[in-house]
């Protein structure tokens, strides 16, 4: 093997050092600049979630008593999510930034995105929320946060290092989503496990974040009481009695387990395989895709004599309802929720924009609850193994998933963690292992030396 010499010039710069990081007066600066953006992201956040909900409550409640209906009819979502589709197909063609990340892929968090690419995703979440597709707004709400964040510091400060701008970005999100999922710790975990953040750097980009969470949840929590439109806050109201885990329990948590990873494989299969097929076709498949999501519903309705709402939109404001109404639900409804939820939340990922993380949540209490029909299982378990399984299986974020499923129960949450442990873990291997394989990389082949010999 020849040995190359190396040319002279600089020696390469010394790693970042962390902890000299969190010492430094610039470090000091930047949790200012935290704390005094996670005001403004925070109150846009609150009018973008209150934007969606009066869209909510316009497109299905007063239009149709607009036109004449008592009522909003079981076929109303056809036509209306067919409006949506070409509307956000529409935004995805002619704007910039295609509306942004795709919900098919997961949670993704791959850095802020650029001041032209706020209004395509602005847009495409509204459209799609308002109308009632089968997403929730995080997603949307951390990239909006983030970039906001980020294009106002550029606007005052144009020559500020990617390494700061990457921390006040990641702040924005914080604060974007710090009430969302019921408390500011459920968002950080969310975005730290989704971001893959770990050892001393996470200290860097989480000490920010929740500082900009912390204002984020005072400024929802006074615009809320304010306004009297609540803090759009994931909260379960009534939670019913749980049983301690016994080996009853563990073995319903092994089949829930894998009965959402078996169900959350197929709902994101069919979501990537339509992916593709929608995108050569954006602006007629998109609309026809809203129009199956809608007809789904309608088969709920008619099928169960329950509202269409329960299949349509994220199912977060459902969660709590669901629960402690699961005594009019039964069994064969609950099944029929299941599947009818799970084609419409695989469609919605397929061609509209959004994020997962609530309507899998939605998927896994139905399941969970239509499990505890059965013997020796009680429905807040049932509930709580649900969620978590699901959520593991859509999302691929465990930690998140667990606490997710118990912590919004308050005191019954910590009796159930053992076997929402379980069921979480089962599911995420499972679903792992049913995963596709990923591509092989093609080796590269061996560099030459100056001579032309590989060295």
């Amino acid at each position: 093997m020849s040995v190359s010499a190396t040319p002279a010039g600089p020696s390469p710069a010394a790693p970042l050092d962390p902890l000299a990081l969190i010492r430094s007066r610039r470090y000091a600066v930047l949790l200012v600049m935290t704390a005094l953006l996670g005001i403004p992201i925070s109150a846009f956040a609150f009018g973008f979630l209150a934007l969606v909900s009066e869209l909510q409550s316009l497109t299905y409640t007063d239009l149709p008593r607009g036109l004449g209906f008592d009522g909003t009819p079981s076929w109303w979502p056809i036509p209306l999510l067919t409006l949506a589709g070409l509307l956000v197909a529409l935004t995805i063609r002619y704007l910039p930034g295609e509306g942004g990340h795709k919900p098919a892929e997961g949670l993704v968090t791959k850095g802020a995105p650029s001041a032209a690419e706020l209004p395509a995703i602005a847009l495409a979440a509204v459209a799609s929320l308002g109308m009632g597709v089968v997403l929730g707004p995080e997603a949307p709400l951390i990239a909006l946060g983030g970039g906001l964040a980020v294009y106002a510091v550029r606007s005052v400060k144009r020559d500020i290092q990617p390494s700061a701008s990457a921390v006040l970005g990641a702040a924005g999100s914080f604060a974007a989503v710090s009430t969302l999922l019921g408390s500011p710790l459920l968002g950080a975990f969310l975005l730290m496990e989704a971001a893959g953040l770990g050892g001393v750097m996470m200290g860097v980009v989480l000490v920010p974040g929740l500082l900009a969470a912390g204002v984020g949840a005072l400024i929802f929590t006074g615009l809320g009481s304010w306004t009297g439109l609540g803090t759009y806050s994931l909260v379960l109201q009534q939670v019913p009695h749980a049983d301690r885990p016994d080996m009853a329990g563990f073995g319903w948590a092994l089949v829930i387990g894998v009965i959402a990873a078996l169900l959350g494989t197929g709902i994101r299969r069919a979501a990537l395989f339509l992916q593709p097929r929608v995108e050569r076709r954006r602006v007629a498949a998109t609309a026809l895709t809203g129009a199956l999501v809608g007809v789904a519903a309608l088969v709920y309705a008619e099928g169960t004599g329950r509202a269409a709402s329960d299949v349509l939109y994220s199912g977060q404001s459902a969660l709590g309802p669901l629960l402690a109404g699961e005594a009019g639900y039964t069994a064969a409804t609950l099944v029929v929720l299941v599947v009818c939820k799970s084609v419409a939340y695989s469609l919605s990922l397929s061609s509209f924009r959004g994020g997962p993380v609530f309507p899998s949540m939605f998927v896994g209490a139905a399941v969970g609850l239509a499990m505890s029909h059965l013997p020796g299982l009680d429905v807040t378990s049932g509930f709580a193994m649900g969620v978590g399984a699901m959520c593991v299986a859509l999302l691929k974020l465990p930690m998140t998933a667990v606490l997710l499923a118990t912590l919004l129960l308050g005191t019954q949450g910590l009796t159930v963690m053992p076997l929402v442990i379980v069921a979480v873990v089962v599911s995420y291997v499972l679903s792992l292992r049913l995963a596709p394989a990923p591509a092989a990389t093609p080796a590269s082949p061996p560099a030459e030396n100056a001579t032309g010999s590989p060295t």
